[in-house]
């Protein structure tokens, strides 16, 4: 039996490190810490770091460490400056592509009562995404000088507007397809004598009522509601066999619309810069369909050219549906493709076996060149073959822009 007045055994020392309870000096209780990261942890972190993905925790003791290690330092400096390079600073906009990719994943849901029919998408797109530009300038900004550039067939042109005025005569040209659906043309009621005037001769009301125009709010919410009413009236109606006149040249509806959204894209691109705003090209598969128009355009292009003495004659008329002498149109990045290009007839079929010519260029730049913003001469990055037919068709693509 043990006596109860026996103390027992001495109890045994604490392990080193541990909390005794007891207080040194006038300090609080000793609380266990975490324990230190070594080396070989901190430097292993120096990627997550560097991605900036490490906890609050890890996070101060790499940068705890970087003072007093200068190998783990000059480490995480590359590492830093490799994931900049991998990560270049974007701005503070929305992707471009933000808008189809979550209409497509509603429409995926829950289908489209009335779909807006796959050739107006491009108009669709390129019109909300210079509506956005727009929503966010000042007033300042509405007055900005907008240099205005294109290609008059012999030689380059330039204009100044605002952008007030330039968005004017986007829409005036816009009258011409709302013409043809039946629709207000042009909203504010400028619309020329001639309502089949050619888009130039009706851009210009804009320009000399300029001075006086409108509040930059009035004439956006016009031209909005236009765009709206033009994707309305192709998604509600049956518009086969509608055709849209530009002057000399009638277009299909459809491809009234691809040029309209292709205007409105270097429109933007112009209102952008001006007011010195990055702005983004189209989605590739938009981007595509709008090089297309402007290749199956060429040939008709050419001829009224030669008509005009513009161009040199046709070196081999064949009949109609025959090959005949052909350009082959590389076009580079997004959006490209191979096209090839008649050149003495519209009516007869491009050949591979029958090219004359080679170009190559990036889509955008070639894009630039149907704009009027680049001097044929200049545009093509890779020339081979028949000089005279090269210039041809790229002086053609260039003499697009008068549209």
């Amino acid at each position: 039996m043990n006596d109860p007045s026996d103390p027992g055994p001495p109890p045994p020392p604490p392990a080193p490190g541990a909390a005794t309870g007891h207080t040194s000096g006038r300090g609080a209780p000793h609380a266990a810490g975490p324990p230190p990261i070594d080396h070989k942890v901190l430097k292993s972190l120096l990627g997550a770091w560097a991605l900036a993905a490490c906890s609050a925790r890890e996070t101060a003791a790499v940068e705890a460490h970087l003072t007093d290690c200068a190998p783990c330092a000059d480490e995480a400096l590359r590492l830093r400056d490799a994931v900049a390079l991998l990560h270049p600073e974007d701005n503070l906009d929305l992707d471009p592509r933000l808008r189809s990719r979550v209409l497509a994943n509603c429409l995926g849901r829950r289908p489209a009562r009335i779909p807006v029919p796959e050739w107006a998408a491009p108009y669709d797109a390129e019109t909300a995404r210079l509506d956005a530009l727009l929503r966010d300038m000042g007033e300042s900004e509405w007055r900005a000088p907008v240099r205005l550039r294109w290609f008059d067939g012999r030689r380059e042109r330039s204009g100044v507007a605002t952008v007030a005025g330039a968005l004017g005569r986007l829409a005036a040209t816009d009258g011409l397809v709302a013409a043809a659906l039946g629709l207000g043309d042009p909203p504010d009621g400028a619309r020329p004598p001639d309502g089949r005037a050619s888009p130039a001769g009706r851009a210009e009301p804009f320009r000399r009522r300029e001075a006086s125009a409108p509040a930059p709010a009035v004439v956006r919410a016009a031209w909005r509601e236009q765009t709206h009413s033009l994707v309305r009236a192709v998604s509600l109606r049956d518009t086969h066999g509608l055709t849209v006149p530009y002057g000399e040249l009638t277009m299909p509806l459809s491809d009234s619309f691809l040029e309209r959204a292709f205007a409105c894209w270097v429109r933007a691109g112009d209102i952008a810069e001006a007011v010195d705003y990055p702005y983004r090209p189209p989605l590739s598969p938009h981007l595509h369909r709008m090089i297309d128009l402007t290749v199956r355009l060429l040939p008709g292009v050419l001829a009224r050219r030669r008509r005009n003495g513009l161009a040199a004659p046709p070196r081999g008329l064949v009949a109609a549906g025959s090959p005949g002498r052909t350009l082959h149109l590389e076009v580079e990045g997004s959006g490209g493709g191979h096209w090839y290009i008649a050149l003495d007839s519209p009516a007869a079929a491009p050949s591979a076996e029958k090219t004359v010519a080679h170009v190559a260029l990036d889509g955008t730049e070639f894009c630039r060149l149907a704009a009027g913003h680049v001097p044929p001469e200049e545009a093509a990055a890779g020339q081979e073959g028949d000089r005279e037919a090269i210039h041809d068709v790229l002086t053609a693509a260039a003499s697009l822009s008068g549209l």
